[in-house]
């Protein structure tokens, strides 16, 4: 099998490794890719917001399944104009990725299919949004309507701080949806989608805000772990139950079936699961845990979620233990970061590039704000900390910044539910 990866991502640097230990494949690339990827893959250019121009690539390169990673090229509609050459594409379609498209469009689905979930409000314009406030918090959940790449959302107890974020958002353009606050411990899951059949990973948890303790404001993503030791028994059998495959359904009875990885992002709150959201991709840095963990070949699964086939997939086999991903971040992010950096210790195993380039003389510079992904395993918890850790002692980027405590409290036995 031939495969091309769209993305430049640690997320995409995580899908081409586990993808290059798949015996099925013969050949991968991925556009336009990074230093990291390039030791594993052709690279080829592509500009990923351009559905004709990936189209294009993957007839060129004559691939026989295209897999797209970020929700860009998603919602743009690469995953149709892909398929509409006659390549199976793991993606969905972009009438389906409204699902993270569009907030607006999730909470419709929804409530169609009976999801449990915040209750929430859009507002399109500056005069609705003083009343609009008084019907939610403290504490107040404020989002970007549209992709915001993790960073749209303002979580804060204070009215002010929610006010001038909305404010800002609608300036820009940009409706806002206000919810209600969801309290207990968030999960994150993703499924393998085939448009009817529903086959759940691991579920995971990731760590939003840019400062130990969940300080500073969001961000991408600054590290996760997978599996949970402290989910309850059956967590992962009632999320899908009562929010994947009821979204699924709807989405088909709608004619826009979704086919690919439908990511649900919720709290367990004191009621049950409830959906914080839905997205339309892998999640970064959650893949990069989950697939240190997965044993079953990943291009036979994602082959059988793009055309049908998933009705047939066995229970997936996955490695004893945990993995634990650290996010090695540049000076300045989740504002604008300082790129240009060297950056040394890229080749250690388990370290993943995120924002990385190789310069004609051979080193690893940073090229975003997250710039590596760093992956560790163990038989425990703390065992997968300690050689995440340890392996982010080995990488020399200057100002970079990182949290000290991902997976702490779990590994602790501190989360309760």
């Amino acid at each position: 099998m031939r495969v091309l990866v769209i993305g430049s991502g640690a997320r995409e640097h995580a899908l081409v490794l586990a993808l290059s230990r798949d015996p099925a494949v013969v050949a991968l690339a991925c556009a336009p890719g990074n230093a990291g990827i390039a030791g594993l893959a052709e690279i080829r250019g592509v500009d990923v917001t351009d559905a004709a121009a990936v189209t294009s690539l993957a007839v060129e390169w004559r691939a026989d399944l295209v897999v797209v990673g970020p929700e860009t090229p998603l919602v743009a509609g690469a995953a149709d104009a892909v398929r509409a050459a006659g390549i199976p594409c793991f993606g969905p379609s972009a009438a389906a990725a409204r699902i993270e498209g569009s907030k607006a469009f999730a909470k419709d689905v929804m409530a169609a299919a009976g999801v449990p979930t915040a209750t929430s409000e859009v507002v399109d314009n500056p005069a609705r949004l003083d009343a609009a406030l008084t019907h939610f918090g403290p504490t107040w959940v404020v989002k970007d309507d549209g992709l915001a790449a993790g960073k749209g959302v303002v979580v804060t107890a204070d009215r002010a701080t929610a006010r001038a974020h909305a404010m800002t958002l609608l300036d820009n353009g940009h409706p806002v949806l206000l919810e209600s606050f969801l309290s207990g411990p968030e999960v994150s899951l993703f499924c393998l989608v085939d448009g009817a059949n529903v086959v759940p990973l691991l579920p995971a948890q990731d760590f939003k805000r840019v400062g130990d303790g969940d300080s500073g404001p969001n961000t991408g993503g600054m590290g996760a772990y997978a599996p949970l030791p402290w989910a309850p028994d059956g967590l992962v059998e009632t999320i899908v139950a009562t929010c994947v495959q009821p979204v699924v359904d709807e989405l088909a009875r709608r004619d826009t079936p979704f086919t690919g990885l439908l990511y649900a992002g919720l709290a367990l709150t004191p009621t049950g699961p409830q959906v914080i959201e839905f997205n339309c991709r892998f999640g970064d840095p959650e893949t990069q845990a989950v697939l240190a963990l997965l044993e079953t070949p990943l291009a036979g699964l994602l082959l059988a979620a793009s055309t049908g086939g998933l009705g047939g997939i066995a229970d997936l086999d996955w490695a004893p233990g945990y993995a634990v991903t650290v996010v090695v971040a540049a000076e300045g992010y989740p504002g604008r970061p300082r790129t240009g950096d060297v950056v040394g210790g890229t080749e250690a195993d388990g370290v993943l590039h995120a924002g990385t380039r190789r310069r004609d003389d051979g080193a690893v510079v940073s090229t975003g704000g997250r710039v590596l992904a760093v992956v560790g395993t163990g038989d425990t918890l703390a065992d997968a900390r300690t050689s995440a850790y340890d392996r982010v002692k080995t990488v020399h980027l200057t100002g970079s910044h990182h949290r000290s405590d991902i997976a702490l409290r779990a590994a602790n036995g501190e989360i309760e539910f």
